[in-house]
């Protein structure tokens, strides 16, 4: 339900702009900020050489592993997947910013083991390191570490994250846009977690539109660490984003969420047959979290 009202939400916000020709930002009381952090992704130090020479400065990555995590895991996963970051800090430096996302398939008896060892390379944050919707779990093992807990793409609305906030469950909060509530109620969000020093980190694994609503919204709060992002428009829109050489994308100015899509482009895009990943246990044949 709160998907289908964000895509109102949405609709709704960039039809306003246009009518009065302003930004969606102007809107919602001008901007803080002239660009936006993004980030991308990198499983190996191969790729996050490239990040860096495409001039990303943030970098987001999961947890190596040759088999999906069993709920208690051995020294030798821990290891391999430990490694494995130890690797890209090595070849990202010390001034790349390097995210971890546990994509909450990670037990919290192993997040705990995986993120002690993962300290000494100090990640920019840990993301879901268990499933979020147990808040009082993320809340202990966010109070076991020092580095920065991020959740958020499966809590929805204002009531999801007042919980989160009020636990200590999280030291950065990602509502997705899309599913959260629309630019209205991430706003919200993004106020109450301002309230207890906590930045907004817009979870957005989809296309330019998600990206033109999230940095609409970053212009517009103090509270803003970076923006996820997987297509900048190309193929898509009509003027795409670009990446600057400081990591950042600059904030739209045109009518509305300041993007129009390009029809012709997009003409390939329909009747994709695209579907989630299903991912199984090597063991047992079990369904696990992909």
């Amino acid at each position: 339900m709160t998907s289908a009202l964000s895509g109102i939400d949405h609709a709704l916000w960039d039809i306003k702009g246009k009518l009065l020709n302003v930004p969606v930002y102007e809107l919602l009381g001008g901007p803080t900020r002239d660009r936006v952090r993004i980030y991308g992704r990198a499983s190996n130090a191969e790729d996050i050489k490239k990040r860096k020479a495409e001039g990303f400065t943030v970098i987001k990555t999961g947890v190596a592993h040759k088999n999906p995590a069993n709920i208690v895991e051995n020294p030798q996963f821990i290891k391999y997947a430990v490694d494995n970051f130890a690797s890209l800090r090595e070849a990202g430096g010390p001034d790349m910013d390097i995210a971890i996302d546990f994509h909450g398939n990670i037990s919290p008896q192993t997040a705990k083991v995986l993120i002690k060892q993962l300290e000494p390379f100090q990640p920019m944050f840990v993301e879901e390191p268990c499933q979020a919707q147990n808040v009082d779990i993320m809340a202990d093992i966010a109070r076991g570490t020092h580095l920065p807990i991020a959740a958020g793409e499966r809590i929805f609305t204002k009531w999801g994250f007042r919980e989160l906030l009020e636990k200590k469950a999280v030291s950065i909060v990602q509502p997705d846009l899309c599913h959260a509530g629309g630019i209205t109620e991430g706003r919200i969000i993004a106020g109450m977690a301002e309230a207890y020093y906590v930045p907004i980190a817009p979870h957005n694994p989809m296309g330019p539109i998600s990206l033109a609503v999230g940095l609409h919204l970053a212009a517009s709060v103090p509270n803003f660490l970076v923006q996820e992002q997987v297509s900048l428009g190309e193929g898509y829109i009509k003027n795409p984003f670009k990446l600057q050489n400081d990591g950042t994308v600059m904030i739209p100015k045109g009518p509305g969420l300041g993007v129009e899509l390009d029809e012709a482009l997009m003409k390939d895009k329909i009747g994709h047959d695209w579907k989630n990943p299903e991912v199984y246990n090597a063991l047992d044949g079990s369904v696990v979290d992909w």
